[in-house]
């Protein structure tokens, strides 16, 4: 089964939705909205979680989220879990409350945060909720503008320190910074995600995949690993190939296609178009070879380390 790939390091930025069962409602009353907003209280207590910024909707909810101790599993097992069990006990039901795991987004804070934090307070806007952003009472909106006194498990400080040093000036720009979508069509700053994991500039997407994802292993259970994986050129993959199986040229093709599939993050229309076949012989190509390794070891372990040299 696919797992969502999880980066921590200390103070890493994090969006973070779960959605309801089924895309059923998580919260059906005031009560339980208040319930939500008191274990995110109690997992900046014992947690030291950061919270940026939250909507809660009626199916799903978003936090903005930082993790000075980089435990963010642990943070989210507890408001996910304390959560659906207060939910399960107050209406007599059982089984999970959430569809599956949580998302959460990897995200340069300096470069995404202020669009992240407006792209949420805007949500109820967007559902037709409300026409405004102040008049949804379940998000951090009034507490940014002033509207209401911020509980002091929400940390509003960086965000509102990137308009001005000033509270009341900061306050009132953030206001019209929001303001200025209201009524605009606009597109989501989380469709410049990279393999449904990371959200920042070509800098720090590398400084996240040197440090954290280099020594991390191929796991077909962690689609995204692969999805950010370097794509390696079909040329490459090629030379490579016919210099490990030189005077061997149909195996040598077979192997072609097959590391073409794993690599270089093409279609499998266009890496039949380079080999002159169609997107079922690259497919029947792939087979005979994993078949072969199954039956030759000696080959496998060639293969093995050719595909070393691919990755390196």
């Amino acid at each position: 089964m696919a797992r969502p790939l999880r980066i921590s390091y200390p103070s890493a930025f994090y969006h973070v939705t779960s959605r309801g069962n089924e895309r059923k409602a998580v919260f059906k009353s005031s009560g339980d909205r208040e319930k939500f907003l008191g274990y995110l209280a109690s997992a900046s207590q014992r947690y030291d979680a950061r919270v940026h910024a939250y909507c809660l909707m009626d199916n799903h909810y978003h936090l903005l989220l930082q993790t000075p101790r980089a435990n963010l599993p642990e943070i989210m097992h507890h408001i996910n879990g304390a959560y659906t069990t207060y939910f399960n006990v107050k209406r007599a039901r059982s089984g999970h409350l959430f569809q599956g795991r949580y998302k959460a987004i990897l995200v340069e804070i300096d470069g995404y945060a202020k669009e992240l934090s407006r792209y949420l307070h805007l949500n109820p806007v967007r559902a037709k909720i409300v026409q405004a952003p102040e008049e949804y009472p379940w998000s951090s909106y009034r507490d940014y503008i002033g509207m209401r006194h911020a509980p002091g498990w929400l940390y509003r400080d960086f965000i509102l320190g990137c308009f001005d040093a000033k509270l009341p000036k900061a306050q009132e720009r953030y206001r019209g910074f929001v303001m200025a979508l209201v009524d605009q069509t606009y597109a989501s700053p989380l469709q410049a995600v990279s393999g449904s994991t990371l959200l920042g500039s070509a800098d720090f997407i590398s400084f996240v995949k040197a440090a954290y994802l280099s020594r991390r292993k191929p796991d077909k259970n962690l689609p995204a690993l692969k999805q950010l994986a370097d794509p390696v050129s079909i040329q490459t993959i090629c030379a490579e190939v016919e210099a490990a199986f030189a005077g061997q040229a149909r195996l040598a093709r077979s192997i072609q296609m097959c590391l073409c599939q794993k690599y270089a993050r093409m279609k499998l229309k266009d890496i039949g178009a380079y080999f002159g076949v169609g997107q079922s012989g690259v497919c029947q190509a792939a087979r005979r070879v994993t078949e072969k390794m199954k039956m030759d070891r000696r080959l496998k372990k060639r293969i093995d380390a050719m595909e070393k040299r691919i990755k390196s």
